[in-house]
């Protein structure tokens, strides 16, 4: 099972990253403290970094045939992140995230970015389950799951480490979904 390596939403065309992306993945999103405040990596503090997560990403699409998007508006410009991740130990199962440049914020692209994995996730006949985390102070983006359908299951205590929040321990996260 492979997803498509290209799709399009309403405002936004979504492709497989390449190498040639680090600049623009450093610049827009993956260095910036703001747009990374809540995630679960490590904001990117050199290039290298990019490179390194491009790698990882390249080889996600090639063993599980699934992966990261970029996304890009109309005009070409790259706004943000998203994918649908695979998990090996349930294969009725997927997750999916997003991260946006931070001039992107507040136009909805999280919202069509979520609603679209959910769609492409729970358009294959394995996947049942398409699933969300988030910081439990992120509330932009617990609302953002609402608006894309999925469901509040509830708090996983102590569950994930957000390393931009500069607390080694493991914080409180919202569980969110979307069912077949």
């Amino acid at each position: 099972m492979t997803l498509p390596t290209e799709l399009e939403t309403q405002r936004l065309r979504l492709r497989r990253p390449a190498a040639a992306d680090a600049e623009a993945v450093f610049s827009r999103y993956a260095s910036d403290p703001d747009a990374t405040r809540y995630l679960a990596w490590t904001r990117h503090l050199a290039l290298d970094d990019t490179r390194a997560y491009l790698e990882r990403a390249d080889r996600e699409w090639e063993t599980s045939g699934a992966g990261p998007y970029l996304a890009f508006d109309r005009g070409g410009l790259l706004v943000g992140s998203t994918g649908v991740h695979l998990d090996p130990e349930a294969p009725y199962r997927a997750a999916t995230g997003y991260v946006l440049a931070c001039d992107a914020w507040g136009r909805g692209f999280a919202t069509e970015l979520a609603c679209a994995m959910a769609e492409l996730a729970l358009g294959l006949p394995r996947i049942a389950r398409i699933y969300a985390l988030c910081h439990t102070d992120h509330l932009a983006s617990a609302h953002v799951l609402e608006k894309a359908g999925f469901v509040r299951e509830g708090v996983m205590r102590r569950y994930l480490v957000f390393p931009n929040l500069g607390d080694p321990e493991p914080s409180d996260v919202l569980l969110y979904a979307t069912v077949r």
